[in-house]
């Protein structure tokens, strides 16, 4: 029996050209997409459902082609929800996640986008042999950021909370309100920003928030000030804040590190601001992913060459923003330290 406000999608595969719905009997907010969503093309596969704003649980059967398949699953604005899936020839393998719709897609200042759900099935061979769209429920991490985070509109740049999705099962949503330019204050005072994350908070959802690139001219009372206010602010909704310190920008000194104040985030006022955020949330109580350390450590790892492919230097000379590669690193030494300070529970981790 087929659950009511959902769509199914069936037999659509990497040989179709076009895929028409067949829809469940629908609620009022889906009643208008029934019997127009569709998916088009092979290389990718890209599908469209008209739903309305809100959680919707993916199931999608990967494989079945004749040939060996290997899928990667992106939504809406760019976000990977799924990372490249093999399967053996004639094999088929079942992937499950979830992906926030809501408007904008993307940046919550930027382009609207496209209304309802969008799904690319891309990857080296890509193979969809049938799709299922639901509503769903579930626990969220809801993301507070700069650029360094933000769903990125377009190629090269990739933030980490555009590919935290991927290392997620459907037991957790990922509402990503990082926004590019943003600082401690433009992000607390702007309704499109904290103001509409925290309408969406509820009882024992995770926040995180990782701001400080942008606050290249504020004092310590005022950073600690801003930082305190959203932890108050998610805690009164229930929510769960998670303090992150920012990732490192990719600045060596000629022995090879990165101890300057450049690469740490030590403001033009000389605040060495991932140590404020440290500090706050000693005092506040609250959990702390200390991404300056961890990022360091990587950077350093790989060295002023190696190191190059986790940011834009080679595309762009930019030592700040992230590669789809440096953005997907960084969201697993996230999620890494969620999982190790047990924030999220293993069974949500892919």
């Amino acid at each position: 029996m087929r659950r009511a406000g959902s769509v199914l999608l069936a037999a659509c595969t990497a040989a179709a050209a076009l895929t028409t719905l067949a829809a469940a009997p629908a609620g009022a907010e889906d009643r208008a997409a029934a019997g127009r969503d569709r998916c088009t093309g092979a290389a990718p596969v890209v599908c469209h459902f008209d739903v309305a704003p809100g959680t919707y649980r993916v199931r999608a059967v990967l494989g079945g082609g004749a040939e060996a398949g290997s899928t990667a699953v992106t939504a809406e604005s760019r976000r990977s929800v799924l990372a490249e899936t093999p399967n053996a020839p004639g094999e088929t393998v079942r992937r499950t996640f979830t992906v926030d719709v809501r408007d904008p897609e993307g940046e919550p200042t930027g382009a609207t986008g496209s209304p309802g759900l969008d799904l690319t099935f891309g990857g080296a061979a890509p193979q969809l042999a049938s799709l299922h769209v639901e509503r769903a429920r579930v626990p969220q991490i809801l993301l507070a950021g700069d650029s360094t985070v933000c769903d990125q509109p377009g190629d090269p740049y990739s933030g980490w909370g555009q590919q935290l999705p991927q290392y997620l099962t459907d037991r957790l949503s990922v509402a990503n309100y990082a926004d590019s330019g943003e600082s401690s204050q433009t992000f607390r005072d702007n309704p499109a920003l904290f103001p509409a994350l925290r309408a969406r908070i509820r009882h024992g959802d995770l926040v995180l928030i990782q701001l400080a690139h942008n606050d290249k001219q504020t004092d310590r009372e005022t950073y600690r000030a801003n930082l305190t206010a959203m932890i108050e602010g998610v805690r009164a909704e229930g929510g769960r804040p998670v303090l992150v310190t920012p990732i490192v920008r990719r600045w060596f000194n000629a022995d090879g590190t990165l101890d300057n104040g450049t690469a740490l985030l030590v403001n033009g006022l000389g605040v060495d601001l991932p140590a404020e955020v440290r500090s706050l949330a000693a005092e506040q109580g609250t959990p702390l992913v200390d991404l300056t350390a961890l990022t360091r450590s990587r950077v350093e790892e790989l060295g002023p060459e190696g190191s190059k492919a986790l940011y834009l230097y080679d595309e762009k000379r930019d030592n700040t923003h992230t590669s789809a590669r440096g953005a997907t690193e960084y969201a697993a030494l996230v999620v890494g330290e969620l999982r190790a300070q047990k924030l999220v529970p293993a069974r949500t981790v892919r």
